[in-house]
């Protein structure tokens, strides 16, 4: 299991339970959408819980949500992935937070998509 992620020219150090987590507002709802991921054995990126402040246009609850501390949240039955593609259109409500061992905002500012994968393995 990769112990980092590569998101554009950074490289950002996991938690150390291989996890870490994405959040960013909702373009239309205004609302907070938070997801977390994990890196696979295979160095996949497998979506574990999703979760939004709020519901509406593009934001309802999976199913099985529940709601927990002012959150839905569910887990996706979704397919490990080998990349996520951050759009960075600058005209969003929010940067992304992207949250492993520390946090950063990506694609605040207009300009190229921002690409989040595993770090390749060392051996």
């Amino acid at each position: 299991m990769s112990g980092c992620i590569l998101a554009g020219a950074l490289m950002l150090a996991l938690a150390d339970s291989g996890s870490f987590t994405l959040q960013w507002t909702h373009s239309v709802e205004r609302q907070d959408w938070r997801e977390t991921w994990e890196v696979t054995q295979d160095n996949r990126l497998h979506l574990t819980q999703a979760a939004v402040k709020g519901s509406g246009a593009g934001m309802e609850p999976g199913p099985g949500g529940r709601f927990e501390n002012g959150w839905w949240v569910w887990t996706p039955a979704l397919p490990p992935v080998p990349e996520l593609v951050l759009a960075a259109s600058g005209k969003t409500p929010s940067a992304w937070t992207l949250c492993g061992a520390d946090c950063t905002r990506l694609g605040a500012s207009a300009g190229q998509p921002v690409r989040l994968s595993p770090c390749p393995d060392a051996g």
